[in-house]
């Protein structure tokens, strides 16, 4: 390279994401792939008393105990059925595994830092506490799930309020 050349950088330094994308009904998900384990069939589970019917059960997963938590029921989209399509994205979340029925499974995206806008806070099925935002791929919108703090959340009372303050 000659000595008086320079070098122009465009957005490499810019921090991107890669994030799972999925679908509810008829809206477009994503979350942190960072946070996915396997991706695998819907399986007969075992069901838990008295659990909220979101909460499908727990299987055994190589010998950990893991609940699954169907998406469909707890944010009241898509059509809920149980069949060789059925999608089931296993998380591993802290240090604990957890699955989430989902309508299908799409992609894979890398998202610049800067694509993403803020999450409205209306209009959507999730808690806007739950977003970490939107983004727009080939004019298509996606709504950028924060899977951490849905499935620490109290509202689903997966975890213990003791172990979860102690691991923030």
């Amino acid at each position: 390279m000659p000595a008086n050349a320079q070098v122009i950088e465009t957005n490499v330094n810019e921090e991107q994401q890669e994030f799972l994308t999925f679908v509810l009904g008829d809206e477009n998900y994503a979350l942190d792939i960072m946070t996915v384990k396997e991706i695998r069939g819907y399986e007969n589970v075992t069901k838990i008393a008295n659990a909220p019917d979101y909460i499908k059960g727990v299987l055994n997963l190589r010998g950990d105990i893991v609940p699954i938590i169907d998406l469909r029921i707890k944010f009241q989209v898509g059509k809920v059925t149980y069949d060789e399509f059925t999608i089931v994205i296993m998380l591993m979340i802290g240090d604990r595994v957890v699955g989430i029925v989902v309508d299908e499974v799409s992609d894979v995206i890398k998202v610049n830092e800067n694509d993403i806008k803020p999450p409205p806070e209306f209009g959507i099925a999730f808690d806007s506490a739950y977003l970490h935002g939107l983004t727009t791929i080939s004019d298509q919108m996606i709504i950028l799930v924060n899977i951490q703090k849905l499935i620490s959340s109290d509202e689903l009372g997966l975890y213990d309020k003791n172990i979860t303050a102690e691991s923030k």
